[in-house]
């Protein structure tokens, strides 16, 4: 891979050059899904803002990934190597604590701005709540994977550290998956993401491409209007928008006074 006719020496330096933000229907697995796709979604954004933390997390899920294949082998074993697993638990600490660290004081700013984001994008004020969680928040990593060796072994995986980590999403002081309309997901989702493309043109000086992927299906026209003011009219970026109502879409743009380009793609038999 070549960036202006020079070899990338890793490719990891091409990660965050040129920033895009996609939201499509899918995404909304990001408010409705495990903690694994919010996870994913922190270290993408922040892989793109932060160089340090990208290789931290590379090096970091390589060794839990060594560290699991070892708690593994007791089972084929009978005995675990207490040697390497001290040596495996050492190395997790730096990478694992600089990650918890950089994305506790990322979310310190990031989710109240989802928070207001998702009310703007709502038209109201709602009891929303955006909270970190991480079990290093309990006590010192080193001191975790002491406490958890015991079940570590017993399960065969590693239970404690970042890779556990999530975003509680809450309405109402209840679970936001649980209670939430689809148009609060969707409102969500648009809150993240659009603050995760605050994030990076800040971060690089120029916005990002946005694409919005058929992400006005079950939306009523006030929360539609939001978005697209916020996305058409406040920022200064280009925009790719997919619908299938043209209709709709033609008036909320026009509604809004900006210039805008249709292309309407015909389906053929």
């Amino acid at each position: 891979m070549q960036r202006n006719g020079e070899d990338y020496k890793k490719f990891s330096l091409h990660i965050g050059q040129f920033p895009a933000v996609i939201i499509a229907p899918d995404d909304v697995e990001l408010i409705t899904g495990t903690s694994d796709v919010r996870r994913k979604f922190l270290d993408t954004l922040l892989s793109q803002l932060d160089n340090k933390y990208l290789q931290a997390l590379i090096d970091y899920n390589k060794i839990v990934v060594q560290r699991n294949s070892l708690l593994k082998s007791v089972s084929e074993r009978g005995y675990i190597d207490e040697t390497l697993l001290d040596i495996l638990n050492h190395q997790l600490i730096k990478p694992g604590e600089l990650i918890f660290n950089k994305r506790k004081n990322f979310l310190e700013e990031f989710l109240p701005a989802v928070a207001n984001s998702y009310n703007d994008i709502a038209g109201s004020k709602e009891s929303i709540a955006l909270e970190y969680y991480s079990q290093l928040f309990e006590d010192d990593f080193e001191n975790l994977l002491q406490a958890f060796r015991q079940k570590d072994l017993m399960l065969q995986r590693s239970t404690i550290g970042i890779h556990k980590d999530d975003i509680e999403l809450k309405l109402h002081d209840e679970n936001f998956k649980n209670i939430a309309s689809q148009g609060q997901r969707k409102s969500l989702l648009f809150a993240l993401k659009l603050n995760e493309f605050e994030r990076l043109k800040l971060a690089k000086g120029f916005s990002p491409i946005l694409l919005l992927d058929d992400v006005f299906e079950k939306l009523d026209a006030s929360r539609m209007h939001n978005l697209l003011k916020h996305v058409c009219v406040e920022n200064d970026g280009q925009v790719f928008i997919t619908d299938t109502h043209k209709e709709r879409l033609h008036q909320a743009l026009h509604d809004l006074q900006v210039p805008f380009q249709l292309i309407e793609l015909n389906s053929q038999d």
